[in-house]
């Protein structure tokens, strides 16, 4: 089967997984919360603008769009927080999304620092 060039980047792989994860957490709470939709929202945003950043020709583009998905990656965190504060979701559950969106900020980070080079 062909692949699309950003379905190669590993921060791509990763913020596909944090969807999945999301997604689990989404669909076992019991009510929705503008955290929750929020979330939903913010972690599909992610790999969207991975994807087009990667389709861009200029540099510039694609970084404009890395910088955006690293926002949204912020997002989710915030929303997390936000769910913890509430106490509609637990820390230890919380870390575990957390972690994962630590690493797809380094990434994203990493991948900005050598394309504005």
């Amino acid at each position: 089967m062909e692949t699309f060039d950003h379905e190669k980047l590993d921060v791509y792989r990763l913020s596909v997984e944090f969807i999945a994860w999301a997604g689990e957490l989404i669909d076992s709470a019991p009510r929705r919360l503008a955290a929750l939709t929020h979330l939903d929202s913010a972690s599909q945003s992610i790999v969207n603008n991975i994807a087009e950043g990667n389709g861009k020709r200029s540099r510039r583009d694609r970084v404009r769009f890395l910088e955006i998905a690293r926002g949204s990656a912020l997002e989710c965190a915030a929303c997390l927080d936000g769910l913890v504060a509430r106490r509609r979701l637990e820390p230890t559950r919380a870390s575990h999304g957390k972690t994962v969106l630590v690493r797809i900020v380094q990434m994203l980070s990493k991948l900005i620092d050598t394309l504005a080079r």
